[in-house]
Order: C-alpha cells, then sequence, then structure tokens
C-alpha cells in the first residue's frame, strides 16, 4: 500500500509539471478590417477604376437609350403619316427588341459592376490577410477578431488592438479612421 501510495505521488510530482507546460497562455487581438481598407492607398486605385468602368457601363446603357428614343421618336412620326401595317409591325417589333436589349443590358450590367468590384477588391482583402496572419505569427496570437464582421460576442480589455501592426505590415502611415462598431478600447 505504501509503495502504490509513493507511486502516485511519484506520477502526480511528474504529471503536473507537464500539464502546466503543456497549456499555453491564449492571447488575443482584435482588428477592424473596414478601417484599414479605408486608409490603404490601393482602395483608392481601385475605386477609381471602379468609377470609370462604371461611367463606361453608364456610356453605353446611355447610347442605347439614345438609339431607342430617336428610333420611337422616328416611329411616332411615321405613325402620324400614315404607315403601311407592315411596315408598322416591323418598326414595333424593332422596338421591343431594343427595350428588351436595354432591360438585360441593366441586369447584366449589375452583374459586371459586382464582378469587377470583387475583381478589385479581392487582391487588397487578401493583402490585408496576409498582414493579419504575419501579425499573428510574430505576436503568437491564438485568435484575431475582425470587428467589422460583427462577430465578435465578446470583448475584453486583454484583447490588444493590433490594426497599427498590420498598418506596418502594410506600410501605411497614419491612423486609422474611427469605424463607429461601438467596442471601447
Amino acid at each position: 500500500m505504501k509503495n502504490r501510495f509513493k507511486i502516485t505521488i511519484v506520477a502526480l510530482l511528474l504529471v503536473v509539471p507537464a500539464l502546466s507546460f503543456s497549456q499555453k497562455a491564449f492571447k488575443f487581438g482584435h482588428v477592424n478590417k473596414q478601417d484599414i481598407i479605408q486608409v490603404l492607398p490601393d482602395r483608392d486605385s481601385a475605386i477609381l477604376k471602379l468609377q470609370k468602368f462604371e461611367k463606361e457601363l453608364q456610356g453605353n446603357l446611355e447610347t442605347m437609350n439614345a438609339e431607342y428614343q430617336t428610333k420611337l421618336q422616328k416611329y411616332l412620326e411615321d405613325q402620324k403619316a400614315g404607315m403601311d401595317p407592315l411596315i408598322k409591325q416591323s418598326r414595333e417589333k424593332e422596338l421591343s427588341t431594343m427595350q428588351q436589349n436595354i432591360q438585360q443590358f441593366q441586369e447584366n450590367a449589375q452583374q459586371l459592376y459586382q464582378q469587377k468590384q470583387t475583381e478589385l477588391m479581392q487582391p487588397i482583402l487578401e493583402k490585408i490577410q496576409k498582414a493579419i496572419n504575419d501579425v499573428g505569427k510574430e505576436g503568437s496570437f491564438t485568435y484575431i477578431f475582425d470587428l467589422a464582421a460583427q462577430s465578435v460576442a465578446f470583448y475584453s480589455s486583454d484583447s490588444q488592438d493590433v490594426s497599427d501592426l498590420v498598418k506596418q505590415k502594410l506600410n501605411i502611415k497614419g491612423t486609422t479612421k474611427p469605424s463607429g462598431t461601438g467596442v471601447k478600447k
């Protein structure tokens, strides 16, 4: 019985320190990606490209509408003067097709705009994510939460704001614009 007690004590003395060494202290951080995006110079370039693309789409739509209005006006003038029923039917069909094409273009333009926005913003988001990953590894963070995602269930003052570290990784100077997330530091 004494031997069993001694073995248990020795085992506990060996196991308890091993358990305490294996338990790593958790380190939490937070960042607001939207605030970082707002001050990232790449964003301005992407916005300019997106605005240019939007103007191109808008210009095409205006051209299509102007052509439709011209043909509609001509149709109405010819109708007053008297028009052969076969020509009238042909022009009405042409106007209807033009209207459908305009509507289809508007729908496609919205999709194209969203695709272009994603195409331009994706590299920026990936760049920010890489910087966050680097900060997380270098700072030995267990988790870094994105406050912009509004998925943080609990915020503690023990959580470290790593926004400035991420901005350093991205070579951004200056402060982030407040996002109004409601989280107080």
